[in-house]
């Protein structure tokens, strides 16, 4: 009897595979009916998001060692993207606000819509000044530790009415997180907002409430403030506005005064973000914070930049690999990037764009959950900026002309941002060449989205490899790629 019971299970299984196929053969199918849409964008030709070609999947089984390929392994999934954006300055709302009324619309749709633009669901902003204002600022009277002379007057004249034209175009997805460079020079050991110098702990409470003060007040104006972090690059003396915070600084006062207060205002929900600073350092400060049994109930995530090559050296991206599996359950957020060293001749400099993929690439590769870029607008002398550091935006203005110029960057960066939507689940991707990297992400809708770049001087042909099929394409030497399937 048991026997009889035995085939016939085996009879059944037999017979419910054979109909309905194993997982591994339907997804193959799947894919098999459909085609990858492919947009790219290249060097010394017109090619800017442009679509450029379908391609259809065919058997593919085993590549040989002679064929380069992106393995796409949709079964392995990873973090959920959070989204892409870039920060709304002063000086970004300041040069915006010189626009005819048609750039204006040009550049919000060119930035916030999916439709028309790459799709930006990230805003980052100042609390009160930072170098990239016209002028040195804070939002109470110099001594005010009370702060009843609060006020946003500054903020509502350019900068909020910008976030908020922002927040709409991109249908209200975009979440906004601020920053602060500096508190308020009567609160610091240099009595300067420049310079560096360190918060006094006689100041810890009144400062902790500035950041409360921030929040409701632009809740109040209309602009829902999704996030923070606690100091602007904290281990960095700048001729700009500036703080320091050691490792144990920032984790004291997060637990004893920010976090809490924040909890006692019923802001509890918004995202704390330690760090802010650049890759080199980050799992020193997170270590301190994170092994912190009541500051770490305080962390979202840990913010970074990419600017740690002031020293010669090579950009740190495994730095945040290993900070991911450190601490598997804080996110880790790319806070600020951009290209230094303003010169207009160099507003089509291609290397800028490739700096911006490359990090994405590799960020989106060891855990980053979200990226966002630096200044979104800047004029045509890489400002304003009250202290002489210019530098590159994605687009620039002419603000004697009106005209926007669009850099290489801005088209880089929308290779992700415009088909990688909020909630998508990055997916593992492995090059078989070093000359192209890859990223891969699965959008809630199902639809699967890689990102190529081919950074060498040659045009290369290469395979797109998923479950056991493939679709040959080629890509052109400085280029990008997003493909869709």
């Amino acid at each position: 009897m048991k026997k009889i019971i035995a085939v016939f299970v085996l009879f059944l299984s037999m017979k419910v595979f054979g109909q309905h196929g194993s997982p591994r053969i339907a997804e193959k199918s799947s894919l098999k009916d459909k085609e990858v849409t492919v947009y790219s964008t290249a060097d010394s030709t017109v090619l800017r998001l442009t679509k450029t070609g379908n391609y259809k999947f065919v058997e593919h089984v085993q590549p040989l060692e002679t064929q380069t390929c992106i393995f796409v392994f949709p079964k392995k999934t990873f973090q959920t993207f959070m989204g892409i954006g870039g920060a709304i300055t002063d000086a970004s709302a300041e040069v915006f606000a010189t626009l005819p009324a048609e750039k204006q619309n040009e550049l919000l749709n060119a930035y916030y819509s999916k439709e028309k633009g790459i799709g930006y669901t990230v805003i980052r902003t100042n609390i009160h000044s930072c170098d990239f204002s016209s002028d040195s600022y804070i939002y109470v009277k110099e001594g005010d530790s009370s702060l009843k002379s609060f006020s946003l007057d500054h903020d509502l004249k350019f900068r909020i009415p910008l976030i908020k034209r922002a927040m709409e175009t991109s249908g209200h997805k975009a979440r906004l997180f601020a920053s602060p460079w500096s508190p308020p020079a009567f609160m610091k050991s240099n009595n300067n907002m420049l310079h560096g110098g360190k918060l006094l702990p006689a100041f810890y409470q009144s400062w902790a409430n500035y950041y409360v003060k921030f929040i409701k007040s632009y809740q109040t104006a209309g602009v829902p403030v999704w996030g923070l972090t606690v100091q602007n690059e904290p281990m960095a003396t700048q001729q700009w506005e500036s703080c320091i915070y050691t490792a144990q600084d920032e984790c004291d006062f997060l637990k004893k005064y920010l976090g809490p207060i924040l909890a006692n205002a019923g802001l509890g929900d918004k995202k704390i973000i330690i760090w802010d600073h650049n890759r080199d350092l980050i799992a020193q400060r997170a270590s301190v914070i994170l092994e912190d049994q009541v500051a770490k109930k305080f962390v979202w995530g840990i913010g970074y930049h990419w600017y740690e090559d002031w020293s010669g050296g090579d950009p740190m991206y495994d730095n945040i690999e290993k900070v991911r599996t450190m601490y598997p359950d804080k996110n880790l957020f790319f806070t600020e990037g951009c290209a230094e060293s303003f010169n207009p001749n160099n507003y089509q400099h291609w290397v800028n764009g490739e700096k911006y993929a490359r990090s994405m690439i590799n960020d989106f590769n060891n855990g980053t959950v979200g990226w966002t870029d630096w200044n979104i607008l800047l004029d045509e002398h890489g400002g304003p900026n009250h202290v002489g550091n210019f530098c590159f935006a994605p687009v620039h203005a002419n603000t004697k002309t009106g005209e926007l110029i669009y850099t290489p960057s801005y088209y880089y960066i929308g290779h992700f941002s415009k088909f990688i939507n909020q909630g998508a689940k990055r997916i593992s991707t492995v090059s078989s060449r070093s000359q192209l990297s890859s990223t891969s992400f699965a959008n809630p809708d199902g639809k699967l989205v890689t990102v190529v770049m081919n950074a060498s001087d040659k045009k290369i042909v290469y395979f797109l490899c998923v479950n056991n099929l493939s679709s040959e394409i080629t890509i052109l030497p400085h280029s990008i790629q997003t493909l869709v399937y």
